[in-house]
């Protein structure tokens, strides 16, 4: 009998009502008309904006000095090599961010009159090298500690890496010590009920919550390192600001700056982009936690 009444109760397929179907129906419509009204708003504001530019006393000279063809497909090929030094720059000074801005981010939240040293060392570096410009860091760590001739003679790009890490590091740090301290203290005490320690509480458990609620603001921070790689062209490396620079100084024209200018808005974009729906998806997240 149950079997049966099981088999009747599976048979029963739920049926879409007709004012639900109306309804998604609608929304699709209203869904298309907002993708059109879009689309026709961005061809209008653009066909506008370039004819007022066209139209402008001095566009032929502008054309000509910053967007002419033949100088930047000819620049392009050295400029796009160039950039290839910045994309290993970002790279290992990513690593070294993550590494170091983690462990800044640990010892200025350390408890305990013992560690004070400790946090004081961090908060001091933190504040130091928050507080200074990029481009006069890479000029102290480019020229100045090769000069101690305490290292073996380094590439500038690498010296400009170690700046840029340097810099970001406490950046990284500060966002990575507030999302640690708004990890709710009921976290730390029942991971040390369980009879984890400190270490391991912050490593399993403190830790991966406080990433997560500052995710958006990290990814911020990579976009923005990204683009200040490109300052260290300032040490003499030829990554794709100096190769571009070099064309400038041959052909007496900008074009090369507008070339590397567009390679680092396509590098950044999609960061960006994968920014924005990292940051709607965790607010997505948050809202259903706290629908009752």
């Amino acid at each position: 009998m149950s079997n049966g009444a099981s088999q009747s109760a599976s048979d029963v397929t739920h049926e879409v009502s007709a004012l639900e179907i109306e309804r998604r129906q609608y929304r699709q419509r209203a869904s298309r008309r907002s993708v059109l009204i879009a689309v026709g708003s961005t061809v209008a504001f653009t066909v506008i904006a370039s004819l007022i530019v066209v139209n402008t006393p001095g566009w032929e000279a502008v054309k000509e000095s910053f967007f002419n063809w033949e100088i930047g497909r000819d620049s392009f090929a050295g400029i796009l090599k160039g950039l290839w030094l910045n994309i290993r720059a970002l790279f290992f000074a990513a690593i070294g961010v993550a590494i170091f801005g983690t462990l800044l981010a640990v010892l200025r939240s350390l408890r305990g009159p013992v560690f004070f040293p400790l946090r004081a060392v961090a908060t001091i570096y933190v504040d130091l090298f928050r507080g200074m410009p990029v481009l006069i860091v890479l000029y102290l760590v480019g020229f100045g500690i090769p000069a101690l001739d305490i290292f073996p003679r380094m590439d500038a790009a690498v010296w400009g890496t170690i700046a840029i890490g340097l810099c970001y590091s406490a950046y990284v740090a500060e966002v990575l010590r507030a999302g640690m301290e708004a990890v709710h203290p009921s976290q730390r005490i029942a991971a040390r009920s369980l009879g984890l320690s400190h270490g391991k509480t912050l490593r399993l458990v403190v830790i991966p919550q406080g990433v997560r609620k500052v995710i958006p603001a990290l990814m911020n921070d990579f976009v923005s390192m990204q683009k200040d790689v490109g300052l260290i062209s300032v040490l003499g490396a030829v990554d794709a600001i100096r190769a571009a620079q070099i064309d400038v100084a041959s052909t007496y024209n900008f074009t090369p700056y507008v070339v590397a200018a567009l390679l680092f808005v396509a590098i950044s974009v999609p960061l960006t982009r994968l920014t924005d729906y990292v940051a709607g998806r965790m607010n997505m997240r948050e809202q259903i936690g706290g629908t009752v």
